[in-house]
C-alpha cells in the first residue's frame, strides 16, 4: 500500500527466550523435536517452494514503455538468474476518482477482473504466465482486499459492500492515509463472495499459480481460510500475507512478511542495535510461529523503497551483508525490481519513474545467492531447512556467526555487521573441519578454534 500498517510485537516481551538461540547444538535438537509435536500435522506447502525465491515485479517501472510485453523480455535474464516465483505488483486498472498523482496508486482498484490498459491486455498477461510456466517460474499476482478505489466497478450497485459512518459515507480505510481508497465492509456476506469469485477468476482466466495480499492482517482471517480451500480445490496455489500474525499463517497463507528482521537490519546498519539483537528475533520467531511457517526475507521492497529510502540510504556500506544474511537465515529471499542492478533512487509511487539497468556487477552476486539458496538443503524452507545455531565469538555485539546443517550439508556464515573492522576468535569446535569459501571456492580448514579478520561489513559463507 501507500504506507505499510505495520505492527510489531516488542522484543522485550521475549528477552527472556534470549539464551534458546545460544543453546548447544544436543540441547537445540531437543527444543525442535518437542517444538515439531506441537506443529501441524502435516503441511499445506508445494514441493517447489522448499527451496524456492521470489521476486517482485513493478511492471509500471520496470522499462521505458512500463507494459506486460516489454517487462516480459527481461524474464530470460531472471530465469537465467534462477528467479523462482514472480509476484506481479496488482496490474489492474487504476481507479481516476481521488486518484494520487497523475497515474495512480496500483492498490487503488478500479475492477477485480481486468487488466490495465497502460499495461496491456489480458492476452499479454496470460502470455506472460505461459511463458514464465514454460521456463519452469511461477506467477502470483498482488491482490488487494482490503479496499477499493473510489470508482470501483461494484461501488455505484453495491454501496453497502463498503464500510460507512453515521452519515452513512463510504469511508476510508480507518487510520490511514489512504484517501485515494474506499475500505471494504467484509461483514457483507455478497461482497465475501464476490472477492472469492475475483481470485478464482485469475486463476481460471490466465492460470497464476497464486496471490500476494495486501495488508492481509486488515481483512478478516475467516475470509482468507475459506478463499484458500476454494482456490486449492480449483489448483493448489502459493500464498504470500503481507502481514506477521501467526494465525495468518494457519491455514490461508504459505508465508508472511519478516518486518521485524527487516527494521531490526536497518537499526543495525545505523548503528541503533548490534549483532546480538539477532538473537532475540529468532527466539521469539521460534515462540510465535509453527516450524513449517515461511517468512519473507528483505532488504528493500516497493514501499520501503519508495518512501522509507533505498538501500544505500536506509543501510549505507551494508547492503550486501544483508542480503546475505536474508538468504542464509531461515525464511524466503525477496529480491525487488532493479534490486539486482544496484538501484540507487526511491520510485516514485505515482508517477512514471524508469529503473536503471545499466549497472550489471551485483546480477552475479545475486545469482549466487540463488544457487546457494536452492542447493544447499540446509537452506531449505521450513522443515525442510536446517536450524540455524549461533556459533560463539569473541566479538559477539559487531559479528554475528551461526551454522545450519540439513541432509549432509552444511553452511557456516560470517558476517561484520559493524562499520568497522574487527579480529575475532570463533569457537567452531562442533563445526570444525574443511570447507570451501562459497564465493572464492578456495578450500578453508575450520578448527576448534577459528579466528579470521574481517573488513567493516564484510561476510564470509562456508560450505561442506
Amino acid at each position: 500500500m501507500n504506507r505499510i500498517l505495520n505492527s510489531t510485537l516488542s522484543l522485550l516481551l521475549i528477552a527472556s527466550l534470549l539464551t534458546s538461540c545460544q543453546n548447544t547444538p544436543k540441547a537445540k535438537k531437543e527444543a525442535d523435536a518437542k517444538h515439531e509435536k506441537s506443529c501441524c500435522s502435516h503441511s499445506m506447502h508445494l514441493d517447489w517452494t522448499r527451496n524456492a525465491n521470489i521476486y517482485e515485479v513493478n511492471i509500471r517501472q520496470y522499462t521505458p514503455e512500463g507494459t506486460i510485453n516489454a517487462f516480459a523480455e527481461h524474464m530470460p535474464r531472471l530465469k537465467e538468474m534462477g528467479v523462482d516465483i514472480l509476484w506481479i505488483m496488482p496490474v489492474y486498472p487504476v481507479s481516476q476518482a481521488k486518484r494520487k498523482g497523475s497515474l495512480g496508486s496500483y492498490y487503488a482498484v478500479a475492477d477485480y477482473r481486468a487488466v490495465n490498459p497502460e499495461f496491456g491486455t489480458m492476452d499479454d498477461l496470460k502470455n506472460l504466465v505461459k511463458k514464465a510456466h514454460d521456463m519452469g517460474m511461477k506467477v502470483i499476482l498482488d491482490w488487494v482486499a482490503n479496499h477499493t478505489g473510489w470508482d470501483n466497478v461494484v461501488m455505484k450497485d453495491h454501496k453497502d459492500w463498503y464500510t460507512q459512518n453515521e452519515k452513512g459515507e463510504i469511508i476510508m480505510p480507518e487510520g490511514t492515509d489512504w484517501s485515494d481508497t474506499a475500505d471494504l465492509n467484509y461483514e457483507n456476506k455478497e461482497m465475501r463472495e464476490y472477492m472469492k469469485g475475483s481470485l478464482k477468476f485469475w486463476i481460471n482466466e490466465a492460470d497464476v499459480d497464486g496471490f500476494r495480499c495486501d495488508v492481509a492482517g486488515m481483512v478478516p482471517t475467516d475470509f482468507w481460510n475459506e478463499a484458500r480451500a476454494e482456490l486449492d480445490s480449483i489448483k493448489p496455489v502459493f500464498m504470500l500475507a503481507e502481514g506477521w500474525k501467526p494465525e495468518l499463517l494457519e491455514k490461508a497463507f504459505d508465508m508472511g512478511y519478516a518486518w521485524d528482521l527487516h527494521h531490526l537490519m536497518n537499526d543495525i546498519a545505523k548503528g541503533e542495535k548490534n549483532a546480538n539483537e539477532l538473537d532475540a528475533y529468532f527466539a521469539k520467531i521460534d515462540t510465535l510461529y509453527q516450524k513449517d511457517n515461511y517468512l519473507m526475507n528483505f532488504i528493500t521492497n516497493h514501499d520501503e523503497n519508495s518512501w522509507n529510502g533505498t538501500i544505500k540510504e536506509r543501510m549505507g556500506d551494508a547492503g550486501k551483508a544483508f542480503a546475505v544474511l536474508s538468504f542464509t537465515v531461515p525464511g524466503m529471499p525477496l529480491i525487488y525490481s532493479g534490486q539486482e542492478a544496484g538501484m540507487d533512487k526511491r520510485l516514485k509511487f505515482f508517477e512514471k519513474d524508469e529503473i536503471d539497468w545499466t549497472r550489471k556487477d551485483l546480477i552475479p552476486f545475486y545469482t549466487q545467492l540463488i544457487d546457494l539458496k536452492k542447493t544447499n538443503k540446509a537452506l531449505f524452507n521450513g522443515v525442510k531447512g536446517g536450524d540455524l545455531v549461533r556459533i560463539p565469538t569473541d566479538k559477539n555485539e559487531a559479528v554475528y556467526a551461526f551454522v545450519r546443517e540439513k541432509d549432509g550439508d552444511r553452511i557456516v556464515v560470517v558476517l561484520n555487521l559493524s562499520k568497522d573492522a574487527v579480529d575475532v576468535k570463533l569457537n567452531t569446535e562442533a563445526y570444525a573441519g574443511a570447507y570451501s569459501d562459497f564465493f572464492t571456492k578456495e578450500k578453508q580448514e575450520l578448527a576448534k578454534e577459528t579466528a579470521m579478520s574481517l573488513k567493516a561489513w564484510e561476510y564470509k559463507v562456508f560450505v561442506k
